[in-house]
């Protein structure tokens, strides 16, 4: 998934360079320029971190909660944790929702007969064994079905057909509005023509009806449209096997070194371990994991010890729940003032552009603290991951940041992913490899100066 962050409630300040810069008498890039500068080299010679994300993707494949796959890549995770000399790898249970497929298919049968490309969303149910077979009518938002009324929606399948002002609202709100007008059923058109459908997890409003509800691919939802304002009746026949079991036992994975003068005190990074089941979870989000396990590893292999403890967690069921996310919170308990930063790499591995930096809502980023941060992205100014802008927080870490631990966000350039993510497209072969390795330079940097550097971000006003 996407990281989106949460917007911050304050303007940053323009503050003079030195603010923030001095560390022990000494600046960011007197400090640490030459050690930065041995991880990026080291992440730029690495193929460790690729083998690792192939072997993911190619021999354990998707990731979704409560899946037998999912478990294995748990297990696989935290051996090669051990292997790579982490210290207190555990996997502590979380409870997560198990939703389940099965075989789903749509097909137009009237005026002609065509199979449909299409996906379930998640967290959706299924039709009945036989499936169901009803009229198609074309929306552009869930607005349009309070002017068309119940006599015209009930009984009928609604295709929606959003465009960039409204596509959010059609798989927010869509599904329970056109449920409570008598609908049986959901289309959404996909975002990206020949990527295939996309699918994510609905949230139902409480108390709302729930229906079928797929993503349908542009070409076949443009065409439903076309013969639809010509005055043609479509009907399709849709069946999806989708059913949600009792939630299943998961876990979190994560590994540490740790510091040489304050082990309580802790950076963490990572991202989500589960995926979808169509794809391969590559960058969404295989890379993240990888990456972040990838950066720490470097860090071990130089021989560097930073002076707090640097924790790697592959957080499970960040795509329909956040289970994992939350166990983590509850896991740290109190010691989450113990949290120096948290970092979550979840938007895909392409090139890198820098962090997003913030936190939640509620808490003002102080601009000591901001300015200390883009001292230390200039490290990063030789490979183009540099910017630093206000907003960094993700599924993951939200319940971190939500406390009070500043956040930081991985961000890209962002070409293509929204064309991957959630597809059958979003395999390894997608991934560029020198990409790949600059979030591994980016996360170890990052990771290793927050740590070692004798402030906290907090303690900069």
């Amino acid at each position: 998934m996407r990281g989106t962050g949460l917007a911050l409630a304050v303007a940053i300040a323009v503050v003079p360079a030195s603010v923030g810069a001095e560390t022990g008498g000494k600046s960011i890039h007197d400090s640490y320029a030459a050690t930065a500068q041995r991880l990026i080299e080291a992440a730029l010679r690495d193929t460790d971190g690729l083998s690792r994300l192939q072997y993911l993707c190619d021999r354990i494949g998707n990731r979704l909660s409560g899946s037998p796959s999912l478990e294995r890549a748990i297990e696989w995770s935290a051996s090669e944790m051990r292997r790579a000399g982490f210290e207190n790898v555990r996997t502590p249970l979380v409870k997560v929702p198990k939703w389940v497929r099965g075989k789903e298919s749509a097909v137009m049968i009237e005026p002609v007969q065509k199979p449909l490309w299409m996906i379930g969303y998640g967290m959706v149910p299924g039709t009945p064994p036989e499936g169901i077979t009803a009229d198609v009518i074309v929306v552009s938002s869930p607005d349009n079905l309070k002017d068309l009324g119940r006599p015209h929606i009930a009984g009928k399948i609604v295709l929606f057909i959003a465009n960039a002002d409204n596509s959010k609202l059609s798989y927010t709100l869509g599904p329970a509005a056109a449920a409570a007008e008598g609908a049986v059923g959901v289309f959404i058109r996909s975002g990206f023509p020949m990527q295939g459908p996309h699918t994510m997890a609905l949230n139902w409003p409480t108390g709302a009806t729930r229906i079928p509800t797929a993503a349908l691919s542009v070409e076949d939802a443009a065409m439903i449209q076309r013969i639809v304002e010509s005055g043609q009746q479509v009907r399709v026949r849709l069946m999806m096997e989708a059913h949600q079991e009792p939630d299943a036992d998961s876990h979190d994975v994560m590994g540490e070194i740790r510091g040489r003068e304050k082990p309580d005190e802790v950076v963490v990074l990572g991202g989500h371990i589960d995926s979808w089941d169509v794809g391969q979870g590559a960058h969404d989000d295989g890379s993240g994991i990888i990456g972040a396990f990838e950066a720490v590893a470097l860090i071990k292999k130089l021989g560097l010890e930073p002076r707090r403890s640097i924790r790697v967690v592959f957080w499970v069921n960040e795509e329909n729940g956040g289970a994992g996310g939350r166990a983590y919170r509850e896991f740290v308990s109190d010691q989450v003032r113990n949290h120096v930063a948290a970092i979550e790499d979840d938007n895909g591995a392409e090139k890198p552009t820098g962090f997003g930096f913030g936190g939640s809502q509620q808490q003002a980023v102080f601009p000591g603290a901001f300015q200390r941060v883009v001292d230390i992205a200039e490290l990063l100014k030789s490979i183009g991951a540099d910017k630093i802008v206000p907003r960094g927080s993700g599924g993951d870490i939200r319940p971190l940041t939500a406390d009070g631990v500043p956040g930081f966000a991985m961000r890209t350039v962002g070409t293509h992913y929204d064309e991957w993510h959630h597809t059958h497209a979003d395999s390894f072969d997608n991934i560029n490899p020198r990409d790949f390795q600059l979030h591994i330079a980016s996360l170890a940097v990052l990771s290793y100066v927050l740590a070692d550097m004798p402030e906290r971000l907090t303690d900069l006003k």
